[in-house]
């Protein structure tokens, strides 16, 4: 069966009835292979599946919505684009659970930058298909969050959210900002800074492995 979008699949080492699922969003300019990377470090009883974004940037080079300059070189984002890849991840678990025998109870979202964007959006917008999110070097986007996402049952949701002090690309104050956002709507979050730019830092990989293995 042919998916909505492209993707990598590492099956668990650990068959259960029903396994877990860790679905990995990449940055934007990057492609399904950035974050697999990981997925030899990753529990061995989760599906990993790494998807690739839907708008081809040539070479290699994937985005889940254009990100574009003005004359002065503020960026904007696209945020009818960012919606459309939004519900299209939302239906991809759908698709991706009906594939593999995955427990539906059990999703986490593991999205870098444009992908930890999006993955605060899914979360927040379908509760109902996500259960924990590890975002890495984002923010939440309110405006590419579903209208009536306040009515959502956000209780459930467990997130770590994670940034680099010196990031150039994401500032680290977007990302400060978002502990306070959904500290109000009663999430369960846990945030860490590390000394680094807009990357993975070795100890923040290895803090948001852990923070899977508790929750």
């Amino acid at each position: 069966m042919k998916l909505s979008l492209e993707y990598l699949v590492r099956e668990p080492k650990i068959k259960l009835d029903k396994n877990p699922l860790l679905l990995l969003l990449h940055g934007y300019g990057s492609n399904e292979e950035d974050l697999f990377s990981f997925a030899t470090e990753l529990p061995e009883e989760y599906y990993i599946v790494s998807a690739r974004g839907p708008y081809n940037m040539q070479y290699g080079a994937y985005a889940w919505y254009a990100i574009n300059f003005d004359a002065d070189e503020n960026k904007f984002s696209d945020h009818e684009q960012a919606k459309i890849s939004r519900d299209l991840i939302a239906q991809f678990i759908d698709e991706l659970i009906q594939t593999y025998p995955i427990d539906s109870k059990n999703v986490t979202l593991v999205g870098f930058s444009q992908g930890s964007i999006l993955s605060y959006a899914i979360a927040l917008s379908h509760p109902d298909k996500v259960q924990r999110v590890v975002a890495l070097s984002g923010y939440v986007s309110e405006p590419i969050l579903e209208e009536n996402y306040l009515r959502n049952d956000l209780s459930k949701l467990k997130i770590f959210h994670s940034h680099g002090t010196v990031d150039q690309v994401i500032p680290v104050e977007w990302a400060r900002k978002t502990k306070p956002f959904l500290e109000k709507l009663g999430i369960n979050a846990t945030y860490k800074e590390y000394p680094v730019g807009h990357g993975v830092a070795p100890q923040n990989f290895y803090d948001f492995k852990n923070w899977l293995l508790e929750n």
